[in-house]
Formats: C-alpha cells, sequence, structure tokens
C-alpha cells in the first residue's frame, strides 16, 4: 500500500484518515528524523510539504536534516517585525551555511497592522492577538497552497507537548511532521557538534527558546527551555500550532469544530460574548449591536479583532458606517420560523457592502443554509447533528426555483426575463 493510499487521497477527515495517521507513527524509531522528514517529502507528501522554521535556538538541527533530504524544499520564516537583529543575521547565515533556495520571510498585512497594532505595543496587553496578526493569519493564507507541513517541535520543551507524535492530523486537513518529536536536549546538541552547525548568536546568553524580542527573555539553570516565552502570562504557544482545542491536534476530536466555512469545519477563534465585558480588553467575540452602540467610541478605539452579532429586531443600518471596523459579522437565527436573519444578511452584504465572513448562527438546520447561501451568508455555526453530516457529505439540496428575486441577477420562476429587462430600460 502505497502512504498516499494510507492516509486516504482525498481531503476527508474520517476514521480511516485517521488510522493511517496512526500507522504512519508506527513506522519509525523514535530518534529516525531524517526518515520521518525523507518519507513526508518523498512519498507522502511530494511537491505538497512546506517547512516553517523560527530560525531559533534549536532550528540549525531541523534546517540541516532539510538540506540533506531537499535543499529546494520551501522554508517559511515569520517575520514578525519583532525578531532580534541576531535572528534575521541567524537566517542569512543558514542560507548560506545550508544551501537553502527556498527561504521565505512571512509578514503580517499592512492593513492588520494599521487597525490593530498601529503603534506596535499590542503585544504588550494582547500577546494573542499579536502572535494572531503576524504569525497565524500570515502563515494560515502561505499554507493553503500545501498538503503538510514540518514543524521543529520536540516532546521536552513544554508540558503541552509531552505527547508530540512525528505525524499528525489536524483539523484543516493537513498533515503536520515533527522530525524532532523524540529528540532530547542531549540528541540536540550532539547532533550540532557533530555537524559543527552554527549557534544562535543568543544560545550562549541563555536564550533556550528564542521568539519575537518582547516576548523573550533568558532562562537559569533547570528552568524549562520555554519558560523564558511569555514569561508571567499565561501563554506557552503562539498559536500556529493551535488546533481546535487550543492544544496538540487530537485527529479523533473533529465534531468539536463547530464553524462551517470554505467547504470544510475549521477552528472558530471567536468566543461567546459575556455581558459586563470591558470594551477596551473584549477581542474575539461578536459584540450585540445594542452593546456595540451603546459603547461605540470605546469599541471602535479598541485595537482588537471583534465581531458584530445582529439578532432579530436589531436596526443594522444603525452601525452601517461601522461594518468594515468587524473581522466578522454573526446574524442569529433563533428559530427555524423566524426569517428575519435573511433580511438583516441581505443589507449587510447588498446594500452596505460588507465583504467579509458574514455567518449564520443560532437554529441553523440543513433547509435553511441553501437560502443563506442566497443573502450572502458565507459561514456558519451548527450544532445539528444532521445539519453536520449533510454539509460534510455534500448532501444539501440546492434551490432550483424561486419566487423573490436576490439582487439584479435572479429571475424569479414564472416571469420572463425579456419583460423585466424592458420594464428596467424604462
Amino acid at each position: 500500500m502505497q502512504m498516499a493510499e494510507m492516509i486516504g487521497a482525498a481531503p476527508v477527515r474520517d476514521k480511516l484518515r485517521a488510522l493511517g495517521i496512526v500507522a504512519l507513527n508506527g513506522m519509525f524509531d523514535e530518534n529516525d528524523a531524517e526518515s520521518v522528514l525523507r518519507t513526508a517529502a518523498d512519498e507522502l507528501l511530494t511537491g505538497e510539504l512546506a517547512v516553517v522554521s523560527s530560525f531559533g535556538a534549536d532550528s540549525v538541527v531541523l534546517l540541516h536534516l532539510v538540506s540533506q533530504v531537499n535543499k529546494d524544499l520551501p522554508v517559511y520564516f515569520l517575520e514578525t517585525g519583532k525578531h532580534f537583529d541576531e535572528t534575521l543575521d541567524y537566517v542569512e547565515t543558514l542560507k548560506e551555511r545550508l544551501g537553502l533556495t527556498q527561504v521565505e520571510a512571512l509578514r503580517p498585512s499592512n492593513a492588520d497592522l494599521a487597525r490593530f497594532d498601529p503603534n506596535g505595543d499590542l503585544w504588550e496587553s494582547d500577546p494573542d492577538s499579536c502572535c494572531h496578526i503576524r504569525k497565524t493569519e500570515p502563515l494560515n493564507e502561505a499554507l493553503k497552497q500545501y498538503g503538510g507541513w514540518v514543524t521543529g517541535r520536540k516532546r521536552f520543551q513544554t508540558s503541552e507537548r509531552g505527547v508530540l507524535p512525528h505525524f499528525e492530523l489536524t483539523s484543516d486537513d493537513r498533515i503536520k511532521i515533527n522530525p524532532l518529536a523524540y529528540w532530547g536536549e542531549e540528541e540536540i546538541a550532539a547532533y550540532k557538534a557533530k555537524y559543527d552547525l552554527p549557534e544562535h548568536p543568543l544560545f550562549s546568553e541563555g536564550y533556550k527558546s528564542i521568539g519575537c524580542a518582547p516576548c523573550t527573555s533568558a532562562v537559569a539553570e533547570g528552568e524549562d527551555p520555554r519558560s523564558g516565552r511569555w514569561r508571567g502570562l499565561n501563554k506557552a504557544e503562539c498559536g500556529i500550532h493551535f488546533d481546535f482545542n487550543g492544544r496538540i491536534a487530537n485527529p479523533v476530536a473533529a465534531k468539536h469544530l463547530t464553524l462551517f466555512r470554505d467547504g470544510k469545519f475549521i477552528d472558530d477563534p471567536f468566543k461567546e460574548f459575556e455581558e459586563g465585558t470591558d470594551p477596551a480588553s473584549a477581542r474575539y467575540v461578536h459584540v450585540p449591536l445594542p452593546e456595540f452602540l451603546a459603547h461605540r467610541d470605546a469599541y471602535l478605539a479598541s485595537p482588537h479583532p471583534l465581531g458584530l452579532l445582529v439578532s432579530p429586531g436589531d436596526k443594522v443600518e444603525d452601525a452601517a458606517a461601522d461594518l468594515k471596523r468587524f473581522a466578522s459579522i454573526a446574524i442569529k437565527f433563533p428559530a427555524f420560523t423566524d426569517g428575519r436573519g435573511y433580511s438583516s444578511a441581505r443589507l449587510v452584504v447588498e446594500r452596505y457592502g460588507y465583504t467579509k465572513e458574514v455567518r449564520a448562527v443560532g437554529d441553523v438546520l440543513a433547509d435553511q443554509i441553501p437560502l443563506m447561501r442566497r443573502c450572502g451568508i458565507n459561514a456558519l455555526v451548527v450544532t445539528h447533528d444532521a445539519t453536520r453530516k449533510a454539509l460534510e457529505e455534500g448532501a444539501l439540496a440546492e434551490v432550483a426555483l424561486f419566487y423573490q428575486p436576490v439582487g439584479a441577477t435572479e429571475v424569479p420562476a414564472g416571469t420572463r426575463p425579456f419583460l423585466r429587462r424592458a420594464a428596467a430600460n424604462q
């Protein structure tokens, strides 16, 4: 059986695909990093594999392995704009020393920086959002063209990574490869010495895990190697390795994903809005429209990503001038029989020209979805099992006939288009 067959050729998340990953993990010795990488590059994901590197304290080991397997593999470096100068110099050193031909820097969107971090100090008040803008978003965009990606993560780094396997099946149906998962500090040091690999300039100064300068500090003897990252904060990961549960990927827990967008269930960064939330600290929540209007200036001044919740009876026009401030607009359908959400969605999309995520929340059922899509809704929060199954299997009923047009291009059944055009030209 070929490797591709073991994991399933089609990008469908199911038990067989998950079992294929389990089988792959059983094929390699714990420390056989080069074989893991070579199998991924040459057999499993030929032409569909990228490497993601921080060019940090231990990155040289993974990058040397890449140079042994295929110097032309694309290597992405998340250039957040907040790195140590030493790290930027180290990127150039390793490119030249290892002969890597496709090292590309991924930078955050200028529009996101202008909107959410205009002063460059978001890391102080909201490091999660800072990481999301500067790391997660650019990486997610770049990885759309690949079936899998390689990381330098290792089990010994933190307790959260203590069960890290060689291969993970993530919630977006990509395969994440961790060739160094089982390596410890002794193996890392021995490998560096064997091949006389250049250290990161800050490693000798006590920086055992190196990220952005504002959020990285040296560690003391005996401390967790990553304890110098976001020291003093309840944060251990930047977010690029988070899956739907905020932890290491679990290939059998896809049922926990409720946001359906772009043809699949994905991780939802937004959480439920809680009454009494301070507008200055709110982030990744859909703010109810009345709440937004009551504290409009405070929400507009906030640098954090926000959504807007529109419920039946809310007047969308009251926030028309501010809709572009929101990363997502949620239209609430409290009951199957309440169709006011369709009108709200059309106002948002057609009249006010909103082009980002418009999601349906509440009582979202299979029969409604074709109608929701016609009104401009492009994302769905689904908790109904039968509806979920229909979406996963592509088994939604389509609406071929309709009597009320949407937009300027639809023609209702039973009418004569040429007469409608003639009337419009009079």
